[in-house]
């Protein structure tokens, strides 16, 4: 492939996906992963890491639910009420010593984090969730966890979030929370509508 039709289809690729490494872009180009940082360095396109901060500092709306640094995995866009993206890099100590499989409580708690945090309330919690796991996530991948808020219903009512969990360009994880707004529940106090 000629190089400007390349470098074309690089900036393409990272247009529609920002999140999209190095060696996920050699695989697509069929092409070294030194061509590839060559290619990016003459268009001026930063790596992965730099794209998402860049990201992050030019979308972020402030978190109201829950501080910032509970949301699991690095936030890099968050639109309250509509959306929201975080990354999360599965390290040792989130798999399985014997296999180096994901444990299931670390991906549902990306998005279940994301689902509360996208929604713009002082206290916005997990009524119920409705989750799958479509495949098992490895030592060293990326979780790419989008949300987005399908239905609010008042400043004192539920809000439905759908998350979904990408590694690399594989579906890994999908859920659907309902996230109960406050309306000044004490501890113990049972969530309007919940079932005995």
């Amino acid at each position: 492939m000629p190089k400007r039709e390349r470098q074309q289809r690089l900036t393409q690729f990272i247009e529609e996906n920002p999140f999209i490494t190095d060696q996920e872009l050699t695989r697509k180009l069929k092409v070294s992963i030194q061509t590839i940082r060559l290619d990016r360095m003459e268009l001026g396109i930063p790596e992965v890491r730099e794209r998402m901060k860049l990201m992050a500092e030019r979308s972020l709306d402030p978190v109201k639910s829950l501080p910032l640094d509970e949301i699991i995995g690095e936030v890099i866009d968050l639109q309250l009420d509509q959306s929201g993206i975080s990354i999360f890099e599965i390290r040792q100590e989130h798999v399985f010593s014997r296999t180096g499989i994901a444990r299931g409580h670390h991906i549902f708690s990306q998005a279940n984090s994301l689902a509360v945090g996208v929604i713009n309330a002082d206290v916005a919690l997990t009524a119920s969730a409705d989750i799958r796991f479509v495949r098992s996530v490895r030592l060293g991948e990326k979780c790419v966890a989008k949300a987005y808020v399908r239905s609010k219903i008042g400043q004192k009512g539920k809000a439905k979030v759908e998350v979904f969990t990408y590694a690399g360009e594989e579906l890994v994880f999908q859920g659907t929370f309902v996230i109960h707004i406050d309306t000044g529940l004490g501890a113990g106090e049972q969530y309007p509508d919940a079932k005995e």
